[in-house]
């Protein structure tokens, strides 16, 4: 099994956008899913620090934080999954081209 500090951070972010969601979802316990968010932005922090320091780790967090609030006025527009899986792509896609392709 890797390490945790080897796994690409990309698919990680969209594991606790999606998982974390679908988690909310299904137990209708919200703050379940925020752990689980959580729990892939710790994770994803660590690396993102040893490729780009604080601002680089700062900047992707607050992206990802920033992906699950956009979600929300989203997917009222669009519907639920739509919004999720388009945040959480535009979030993904950001930790590969800043810190992803540059391990």
């Amino acid at each position: 099994m890797p390490a945790l500090t080897s796994l690409p951070t990309a698919p990680l972010l969209a594991g606790g956008l999606v998982g974390g969601f679908a988690l909310a979802q299904q137990t209708g316990v919200r703050p379940l899913g925020g752990a689980a968010m959580l729990g892939a932005n710790l994770v994803a922090a660590r690396q993102w620090y040893a490729v780009g320091g604080a601002p680089l780790a700062a900047g992707l967090t607050a992206a990802y934080w920033t992906a699950m609030g956009v979600s929300h006025p989203l997917a009222k527009k669009v519907g639920t999954w739509p919004s999720v899986l388009g945040v959480t792509a535009a979030a993904s896609a950001a930790a590969w081209l800043l810190a992803d392709r540059r391990r």
